[in-house]
């Protein structure tokens, strides 16, 4: 831990009066592999790191993505949404995908079961494949539900890349989860 109230008494009373929910806006000051740094507008510095605001890779984007350089650049303004107080690094944990509009809801609006959509597929597992079906969403098709007889293993029906067409099963808004099947698509072009 960094210290606690009395090591760094300003920096800790102004985490200390920020709000979930809040939106604060800083500078990107460094960018690592775990997440990236924001030097805030508001507020002192840090002692240790580039900036007192922490976005995790996953806070960066709604969409699934390699890296925050896929994102942020450093030296970019962003404004991102307050989270929590992390007492152990004594930094505001944000969200910038939260200042966004969530492509999932949106895709659920205007979806419902039984449409079928065409897609990509971006990932085998060994329980099944993930298909893109629009930016930003991905749904699972189990194995059990990617061909009409039974396979043993994804590969053995499609590979990563394959344009398929499938049915939705499952919109689970809450869980932000997509439930998909191929068996009622056999016409599917490898």
């Amino acid at each position: 831990m960094m210290g606690g109230p009395s090591k760094n008494p300003e920096l800790w009373a102004f985490l200390e009066s920020l709000h979930c929910g809040e939106i604060l806006s800083g500078t990107v000051a460094a960018i690592e592999r775990f997440g990236v740094f924001v030097a805030l507008d508001d507020g002192p510095d840090h002692p240790v790191f580039p900036g007192v605001g922490f976005i995790t890779i996953p806070e960066l984007s709604w969409r699934r993505i390699e890296a925050a350089f896929d994102v942020v650049q450093v030296g970019q303004r962003v404004s991102a949404e307050f989270l929590q107080f992390d007492t152990w690094n004594l930094e505001a944990r944000l969200s910038l995908r939260a200042t966004q509009p969530d492509p999932f809801q949106a895709f659920a609006d205007r979806t419902a079961v039984g449409q079928k959509l065409h897609g990509r597929v971006t990932k085998l597992v060994p329980f099944g494949v993930f298909v893109q079906v629009t930016d930003g969403v991905e749904g699972l098709v189990h194995l059990r539900e990617l061909t009409p007889t039974p396979v043993e293993s994804p590969s053995d029906a499609v590979q990563a890349g394959d344009e398929v067409t499938v049915v939705v099963t499952e919109i689970d808004r809450e869980q932000r989860r997509l439930v998909l099947s191929r068996r009622q698509s056999p016409s599917d072009h490898r």
